[in-house]
């Protein structure tokens, strides 16, 4: 088993003038620490073999890779993870990705963090702990769908996202995939969009025997207008179809229906068009679309949305007014699929993007949770009658996910308008100005 899990060794350390008391509380949160990075599950990279000879490369040539850890015990499922990472739709973008670990492996961590949805501890993933659990590795910069080249200068930027994964798959089912019982393929962010490209693909290589289901964790990208009524997001995902021509890898029925090709590198048109189950998980302020398509820099060239963008608690009440123009875009595009048995939903009104793989956000005491009505039937035989009573619970996102994939029970959870969720971890990334950017970039 590909796996390694770090060691780690600690001194108390005292300092002069230091309350006794003090320290010890010190040294016993420094312990604590100590034994949470102990139990952190690291997995070692797997390189595809061979993946060069079908032109399965990343953007600078490089094999594409996976982690594996396999399942123990009675697990007999196999869950995939695409990797996220944002896009380029031009050569330059795409030239200087190259050249980072988002478009070569031989610059990417050797070792992955499982947690989350990945993790193989019960207590903290209890449907999937069990299962095979593979993370697919992003280096191609077009959500895996793409299967083109260009030349720059004297080298090659590959753009083949279809055939990494076709080389993936072909590994994995060596590796026990082909006779599976039950598969969940998931993604996040520009992975979660990558679920729709692929989902009812991968159903039909396993065949009917094979429980196929998919999950988009923050990948619903809105077709949405910005605040000043013109669309960052569709030029953007138009250019990047026809650069790395992906046109020829999206959905064929989709593709009949839509006047654009583009369009169907959109999930609200391409979910129409997907035969496999799928659950949508989502926050309907998603911190990326809300920054970078909703109210991008060329809305905000005084930064005034700068202090709302780092802190949801510092908007002013006609900003949060105005957001809600993007909850209302993300429960349009989703009204169509409710009440649908094979969609799941968990859309809660969180800042963040990918909650999946984060271990506070999936399945933790103090997770991110909506209120789900459960119908509980009770008969009373004496007075031959039936009575019908609603109790209220909290589910998290992996527990709705897991009633949704096992079928337990209703799935489909749609949260209140911020600010009233009192469960949230509003996650803002760090790490640019908001009033700097000048494109849409990556998470």
């Amino acid at each position: 088993m590909a796996r390694r899990r770090p060691r780690w060794t600690w001194a108390a350390v005292f300092i002069a003038g230091v309350l006794v008391v003090s320290a010890s509380v010190s040294t016993a949160a420094a312990a604590a620490a100590a034994e949470e990075e102990e139990k952190k599950l690291l997995v070692d990279m797997t390189l595809v073999p061979d993946a060069a000879s079908a032109g399965a490369v990343c953007l600078d040539g490089s094999p594409p890779a996976y982690h594996l850890d396999r399942g123990a015990g009675s697990g007999a499922g196999w869950l995939l993870q695409f990797e996220g990472g944002g896009w380029c739709n031009d050569a330059r973008s795409c030239a200087e990705r190259a050249g980072t670990r988002r478009g070569s492996t031989r610059l990417m961590n050797k070792l992955e963090v499982f947690s989350g949805v990945l993790s193989d501890d019960p207590a903290k993933n209890p449907d999937f702990y069990n299962w095979n659990r593979v993370k697919l590795r992003y280096c191609d910069g077009g959500s895996f769908a793409g299967d083109s080249e260009f030349i720059n200068g004297t080298s090659i930027i590959y753009m083949r996202g279809q055939r990494i994964w076709d080389a993936i798959i072909t590994d994995l089912f060596r590796k026990g995939l082909a006779t599976a019982q039950q598969v969940l393929l998931s993604g996040c962010s520009a992975g979660g969009l990558a679920t729709f490209f692929h989902c009812d693909d991968l159903q039909e290589r396993l065949g009917g025997a094979t429980t196929v289901k998919c999950m988009s964790d923050a990948g619903f990208f809105l077709d949405v207008d910005d605040i000043s009524g013109d669309n960052t997001i569709r030029p953007f995902f138009s250019s990047l179809v026809d650069l790395q021509g992906a046109q020829k890898n999206l959905n064929k029925e989709c593709l009949n229906s839509m006047l654009y090709p583009y369009q169907c590198f959109f999930p609200q048109y391409a979910l129409q068009n997907i035969r496999t189950p799928y659950f949508i998980l989502n926050s309907a302020y998603d911190v990326y679309q809300f920054h970078h398509t909703f109210v991008p820099p060329s809305c905000d060239p005084r930064g005034q949305w700068s202090r709302c963008k780092s802190d949801p608690a510092a908007c002013s009440t006609s900003q949060i007014a105005t957001l809600q123009g993007l909850r209302n875009a993300m429960l349009t595009a989703l009204n169509l699929f409710e009440g649908d048995s094979k969609v799941g939903m968990f859309i809660n009104s969180c800042f963040a993007h990918c909650q999946s793989e984060l271990q506070d956000t999936w399945f933790a005491p103090n997770s991110p949770s909506l209120h789900n009505k459960v119908l509980k039937q009770f008969a009373c035989t004496c007075m031959y009658v039936a009575s019908i009573t609603i109790s209220s619970e909290f589910q998290t996102i992996a527990e709705l996910v897991g009633d949704w994939y096992f079928e337990r029970g209703a799935a489909q959870e749609i949260d209140c308008a911020y600010p009233c969720d009192l469960t949230c971890h509003n996650i803002i990334p760090t790490g640019y100005p908001f009033d700097r950017v000048k494109e849409i970039p990556e998470f």
